[in-house]
């Protein structure tokens, strides 16, 4: 059975480059764009800058994201004296609507489903570290993401 994080990373570099070819999105050579052609800018040995694809798409997928975050943010309820009941299949696919985002952008940066799921350990093991340390701005240090080997 193939790995499901593989499984999601395979389906949305799919729907990302159906995309590309249906509203005839194209690189720099004219060429329809792929996200196998976005990872290996972002794989590649030149430093990126501001004119890339790279940096094009993951400002794009970030908005993406960010808009689909504010899509969930207006089904929260703050108004503690309504009536009102939360839409938790809607909630539900919003969080999925920004997985897919977040996917993309793992996927424009040049990073696998592996490295992900391996940077994601590291992490993990950072912030129970931080959490062991009493973390605070005061003691905020980013030499640990540093250490991340991806």
């Amino acid at each position: 059975m193939t790995d499901k994080l593989d499984q999601l990373f395979a389906l949305q570099s799919e729907l990302n480059d159906r995309i590309f070819v249906k509203k005839d999105i194209r690189d720099r050579d004219g060429k329809t764009l792929t996200m196998a052609a976005l990872r290996a800018e972002a794989r590649g040995e030149a430093p990126l800058g501001p004119n890339t694809l790279v940096n094009d798409w993951l400002g794009k997928y970030l908005t993406a994201l960010d808009d689909e975050s504010r899509e969930l943010r207006e089904e929260l309820l703050w108004k503690w004296w309504s009536k009102d009941h939360l839409d938790m299949q809607n909630i539900r696919v919003e969080i999925v609507d920004q997985l897919h985002f977040l996917i993309s952008l793992a996927l424009t940066a040049g990073l696998s489903a592996e490295e992900v799921f391996d940077a994601y350990l590291q992490k993990n093991a950072i912030n129970h570290g931080r959490q062991e340390k009493d973390y605070s701005r005061a003691s905020k240090n980013e030499d640990d993401n540093k250490s991340i080997k991806l």
